[in-house]
């Protein structure tokens, strides 16, 4: 291992980290299509296997709870084995999960498969959280955590686009196996260009002292792997895990609903279906997108005038759980117009794609990178569980008694009023917690 600052470069390459965040990107890409294909796909599947929303919510739970279980194991196996072989593993093991749903022949497969995909896919955020906090100061973080975020809207928008036509031309088996086949590509890029800052051959003097610049006594590391661990016992003793974990718990089941119930949605009020899906979810995935990059600049702004990190963060924050308010009023406006109700939700979720990248930032934020992985674990977890939460006591019983009575619409109106006031409840709770987001000193 080279020491700190004394790297010998011949060719010094200046902003290698932002190739690292483009890596993170596409990861995050691929994970989100793979997770999307489903939502896509439910009338192909609803009609050939004979689902109701029922069927369908248990499969998306078992996704949801796979994924929490996941996430228990994940931070911490990250943590342990490295950003580096950690991240190659998870990527490797949802591929071939998501390969997997091809051979799927029932119901209960599907169930199988998706909880196989949730496991393994639950990789993908602490380790790219962990990458984050290894290559880049903490005023960038937020900037480099929206722009890999976005990913997600990238894959959201890519899936339908892509898969509609390749279940229309190919079967939807099809459409498991190309989109699931993308994560090898990804490995081999990752296998070869990745590796910590202070073992990067690529990275000059210069470039590792910035990464470096703003690190205090409670992040300044030089081999994140060989620290000793922290346990969960320990990191749930603290308020800023906790402010964390409710976030996520609050927030990241309305995510969810976007990316599984969007496509019902849209064809349950509008009758839009099929090949004719692909505008209108793109469209909302791409709005996302904006508000996912926009998100980690407004605070990179502010830090670089001045403002303190919390402040910047919380007033951020507060902006973006704002934002989501709107989205109350998706049903009215969709009476007048579907591209008001696309319009509103899009807003919705390009300002929760914004929370999201400023509420991971906390995270390194407030704790030393050795329990980073672990932290975003742990808050993932909650996030997934809030998810089962929603969907076994809200969506699985509430979208099926109102379909049955041929009110569909109303659940809907619900849904929409809990989207709407979940961030500002969450933003509440975590000022609460920490209001000055305080560094945790681990000894």
């Amino acid at each position: 291992m080279k020491p700190p600052g004394q790297q010998a470069i011949a060719n010094p390459v200046t902003n290698y980290r932002w190739t690292i965040c483009a890596l993170v990107f596409f990861a995050t890409t691929i994970n989100y299509l793979d997770r999307a294909v489903i939502s896509l796909l439910k009338s192909d599947l609803t009609r050939e296997f004979s689902w109701n929303d029922g069927d369908y919510a248990n499969i998306e739970i078992a996704f949801k709870l796979a994924y929490a279980i996941g996430l228990l194991g994940a931070g911490r196996l990250i943590d342990k084995l490295g950003t580096k072989l950690g991240y190659f593993l998870a990527t490797l093991f949802w591929s071939l999960a998501a390969v997997g749903h091809a051979l799927v022949r029932g119901t209960v497969g599907f169930i199988v498969a998706r909880g196989a995909l949730g496991l393994t896919e639950a990789g993908n955020f602490p380790a790219a959280i962990k990458a984050t906090a290894e290559w880049f100061p903490k005023k960038e973080r937020a900037l480099a955590t929206g722009i890999f975020n976005s990913g997600a809207n990238i894959g959201a928008i890519v899936a339908p686009l892509s898969v509609p036509f390749i279940a229309a031309e190919w079967g939807w088996q099809a459409a498991f196996v190309i989109t699931g086949s993308f994560g090898f590509i990804w490995l081999v890029l990752w296998f070869f260009m990745y590796e910590v800052p202070s073992r990067h051959k690529k990275l000059s003097k210069e470039e590792y002292d910035f990464i470096h610049s703003d690190r205090d006594a409670t992040t300044e590391v030089q081999s994140t792997e060989a620290e000793p661990r922290v346990s969960w016992f320990r990191l749930l003793g603290f308020r800023q895990t906790w402010a964390f974990v409710i976030g996520k718990f609050l927030t990241d089941p309305i995510w969810w609903f976007y990316l599984f119930w969007l496509p019902d949605f849209l064809e349950s009020q509008y009758g839009i279906k099929g090949t004719a899906m692909a505008v209108p979810v793109a469209a909302v995935y791409l709005i996302s997108t904006i508000g996912s990059v926009a998100g980690g600049w407004l605070p990179f702004k502010l830090i670089n005038n001045n403002w303190q990190v919390f402040k910047a963060r919380k007033t951020s924050m507060l902006i973006y759980a704002v934002l989501v308010i709107p989205i109350v009023f998706a049903q009215i406006l969709g009476q007048l117009n579907v591209w008001l109700a696309v319009g509103v939700i899009g807003l919705a979720a390009s300002a929760h794609q914004a929370w999201s990248a400023n509420i991971f930032t906390t995270v390194s934020d407030m704790f030393p990178k050795r329990a980073v992985g672990s932290v975003t674990g742990i808050g993932g977890m909650f996030g997934s569980l809030g998810g089962i939460l929603l969907s076994a006591l809200v969506q699985k019983n509430l979208f099926v008694y109102y379909r049955s009575i041929g009110e569909i619409e109303t659940a809907y109106y619900i849904m929409f009023i809990i989207c709407g006031a979940a961030y500002l409840l969450a933003w509440l709770i975590m000022h609460f917690l920490v209001p000055k987001m305080e560094p945790v000193k681990l000894q």
